[in-house]
């Protein structure tokens, strides 16, 4: 994106773009922003009233001279006067957000036709046509960005809110645009720009007579920011995974019921289900929230005991593919058949999740009839991973086993505002943890305040990056990139 001044904040041309999906709908949006928004809007289309800020206006959609003379010929000139302006071909409410008081802090457009592909298309060319280019993806929140209107969590969190698939990822998208983190990290900040310009003070007037900072003075200092951080760097456990969501693999044996536990999940017959051993050969997917966590379920092919080579193919290419699913996994969902004794292959799959974030299924369990004697003989064996009696046949046990599901995903995490959601703004207050430790080792080691500096400004830069005071260009270009080109 090369057209905004990153240093001023302000752009000298008129950008536009279609802002609705593509395809067909009711209604499709053309947005325009730039110093000649309004000019360029007023002639694609016909506005019924003058454009006033914040006031719809019903306007004409109106065709190009070209199209107009064509059809005037095919009609023997009788539309003549129609094509002195081009003929109508929709109709459109059109919105103008005047300067500064808009999204872009520009004149910005937006005219609502309706959603076909071919009326929107012609609106876009034509915009080009009178002097405005496209959009870069993001690039109305970015100039909105650079004008000052939204710091850089606040417009990651408009991308966010686009992409939100749960209501609680919109939840937190919408806390995050209304500045929660941008919030929660300015009590830490303030309190590092005082702490540097105690310093400074001390360095530049020590010829006045003021006096020098003491030792424990800056270590006080610098141990009250740190616990600020350190917390705010704590939420990242819980905001990456209701950020991006995890994967859960269901393992287990042929018939142990996995598919069924899967459904039942799901909600819906999504795996196939027979009494066949070794119905499910590939991996099947579907994505779900549980407590607002995107959670992606695998059913993998139940895993065997005995020689896999003697196998059907597709059998042994399904369990190959169970165990990259078991690999890969951030969560591992064991079923076990409660009716039945551990066998190799049980021991087996609870080697491999040692120390891995993992819950045993005790499926089946509505077969036992009120008797624990194979459930009792496993429980055993599986002490480190506390089992959960379920049955996919009647629903027993699958409320439980969500929430355990939920409390392993999240780690224990409370949800709170204002949570590092992605690795970039994790990695700017890990930055400045990392640099106020120094710190506090350069004045425990009675180090010249000058150098105790360097670490605090680091500290500093690093907060600054979080809202993106001090981003570099490459870096924004690469956030705003990953944004849908109408926004």
């Amino acid at each position: 994106m090369t057209a905004p001044n990153l240093e001023s904040g302000t752009a000298t041309d008129t950008i536009a773009a279609i802002s609705t999906p593509p395809g067909r709908g009711g209604i499709g949006i053309v947005r325009l922003s730039g110093p000649q928004a309004a000019s360029i809007a007023s002639q694609l289309v016909r506005p019924h009233q003058p454009l006033e800020h914040a006031h719809a206006r019903l306007a004409d959609v109106l065709d190009t001279r070209e199209a107009a003379g064509a059809t005037q010929e095919a009609a023997g000139g009788a539309q003549e006067a129609a094509g002195a302006e081009g003929a109508r071909i929709d109709e459109a409410l059109v919105t103008l957000f005047g300067a500064p008081n808009s999204y872009t802090s520009e004149d910005l457009v937006e005219i609502a036709a309706h959603g076909s592909p071919v009326v929107l298309d012609l609106l876009l060319r034509r915009a080009l046509e009178l002097g405005a280019r496209l959009a870069e993806p993001g690039e109305f929140t970015q100039r909105a960005f650079l004008a000052g209107r939204l710091d850089l969590t606040q417009a990651e969190a408009v991308r966010d809110l686009i992409d939100a698939q749960t209501l609680t990822q919109a939840r937190q998208a919408a806390s995050q645009m209304g500045g929660a983190l941008s919030r929660r990290a300015a009590p830490a900040k303030q309190s590092l720009l005082e702490l540097i310009a105690l310093l400074e003070a001390g360095i530049d007037f020590a010829e006045d007579d003021i006096d020098v900072t003491p030792q424990a003075e800056i270590a006080r200092h610098i141990d009250e920011i740190t616990p600020t951080l350190a917390a705010l760097e704590a939420t990242f456990a819980r905001g990456r995974i209701v950020h991006d969501g995890l994967t859960l693999a269901i393992v287990g044996r042929p018939n142990v019921g996995k598919s069924s536990l899967f459904n039942r999940l799901v909600e819906r017959d999504r795996a196939i289900v027979t009494a066949s051993p070794g119905t499910t050969r590939d991996l099947v997917t579907e994505r779900i929230s549980i407590g607002g966590i995107p959670i992606e379920l695998v059913d993998t092919a139940g895993f065997r005991e005995g020689a896999r080579e003697l196998l059907e193919e597709a059998e042994q290419l399904g369990i190959r593919r169970s165990d990259e699913a078991l690999a890969d996994a951030a969560l591992v969902l064991i079923v076990l058949d409660a009716t039945q004794s551990l066998t190799d292959e049980d021991h087996r799959l609870l080697a491999a999740v040692e120390r891995r974030p993992a819950i045993v299924a005790l499926n089946k369990s509505d077969l036992l009839a009120g008797e624990s004697e194979s459930a009792s003989q496993a429980q055993p064996a599986i002490a480190a991973l506390p089992a959960l009696p379920t049955s996919a046949l009647t629903g027993d046990g699958i409320a439980a086993l969500r929430e355990r599901i939920l409390s392993l995903a999240t780690g224990g995490a409370a949800a709170e505002p204002g949570m590092l959601t992605n690795l970039r703004q994790h990695q700017a207050v890990t930055t400045a943890l990392a640099a106020l430790v120094d710190a506090a080792k350069a004045n425990a080691g009675n180090i010249p305040h000058e150098m105790i500096l360097i670490d605090l400004y680091r500290a500093l830069w690093a907060l600054d990056s979080l809202t993106g005071q001090t981003t570099s260009d490459d870096i924004l270009n690469l956030i705003f990139s990953t944004f849908c080109i109408g926004k």
